[in-house]
């Protein structure tokens, strides 16, 4: 996975990586450090590493998306400094056991790329038609037509709700339903069209009424807040001492995620206030690096899916 700023720049499908100098500085790339980029989408971030590492420096790239992973292999493959792995960055920790060396530091950028989003055949946007499917890694799970096709109308407003944060969830919800039992939602076009129908006078200025009903199903399908919560303390066990944690995140719930994780990994547990000696599993395992970065104006001109992105960093602690 890669942001869904991870944007575009001049044609569709390009890809620009979003806050690309405040990721670098924030990892402090050393020349013969070990750094993962665990969302590699279409490298921006990774290359840029790589060209700051020197001959004893290692980059570990991983995705979930087989055309990424391809992507990776192309644009990497022949640099003897880098490994490229095709898993979800759920499984950080275990892809990790192999490297031989905890990693100095480690990138999320999260989210849709923009190859994903630009490409019909994936699903995963309202602006083309194509198969609704949505799915990171196309060779697991299900898609969003067959979970459209099974899930209850409470379960599916719950969803659009709790992911999408639309205060129409109900109603569309329903015109799911109801349009399902005239014949399957396969396609992107008609669910997007019957969210349009099912909300019509009630849309936000400038937005599409389907934008968050699509959010909100990438995120279920894909289990996106569920794998966030997986990785964080993976990259903290993983990390050396003084090694950084860098994640980029495109909407409230991912961000709010990692804020809080950062923060109440950032304290001793409050269990042991005021005692003299605080055990070591109870100290605090983080340190916050400065505070959120946001794209300037220039970047957003630039690559306006940029707009939503927040940078958090936090550096492993001594214990």
């Amino acid at each position: 996975m890669s942001g869904v700023a991870g944007g575009v720049k001049a044609g569709a499908g390009e890809h620009a990586p979003v806050l690309l100098g405040e990721a670098l500085d924030a990892l402090a790339v050393q020349a013969d450090g070990f750094y993962v980029d665990a969302t590699f989408g279409r490298g921006g971030h990774a290359r840029a590493i790589l060209a700051r590492l020197g001959e004893q420096g290692r980059l570990l790239a991983i995705d979930c998306d087989p055309q990424a992973v391809a992507a990776a292999r192309e644009a990497l493959g022949g640099d003897p400094r880098a490994t490229i792995v095709h898993a979800s960055f759920a499984r950080l920790g275990e892809v990790l056991r192999e490297a031989g060396r905890p990693p100095d530091g480690i990138l999320l950028d999260l989210g849709v790329s923009s190859p994903q989003l630009d490409d019909p055949a994936r699903g995963f946007s309202f602006m083309r038609d194509g198969p609704l499917d949505m799915r990171m890694n196309p060779l697991e799970g299900e898609s969003a037509a067959a979970w459209l096709a099974r899930a209850d109308e409470r379960t599916i407003a719950d969803v659009i709700f709790r992911y999408g944060e639309d205060r129409h969830a109900r109603r569309i919800a329903r015109a799911i339903v109801a349009a399902r039992a005239e014949a399957p939602i396969e396609t992107t076009g008609r669910l997007a069209a019957i969210i349009a129908a099912a909300v019509p006078g009630r849309r936000e200025p400038g937005k599409h009424p389907a934008t968050r009903t699509f959010q909100a199903l990438r995120i279920h399908v894909n289990r996106e807040l569920e794998q966030l919560e997986q990785v964080l303390p993976q990259a903290i066990e993983a990390l050396a001492v003084g090694g950084r944690v860098a994640v980029i995140s495109f909407h409230s719930l991912e961000d709010r995620l990692v804020k809080r994780f950062f923060r109440r990994h950032s304290h001793d547990d409050p269990a042991w206030a005021g005692m003299p000696v605080v055990p070591r599993h109870a100290r605090a395992t983080l340190r916050l690096v400065g505070r959120a970065a946001f794209p300037g104006e220039a970047e957003v001109g630039r690559n306006p899916r940029a707009r939503s992105a927040v940078l958090r960093v936090a550096e492993k602690a001594a214990q």
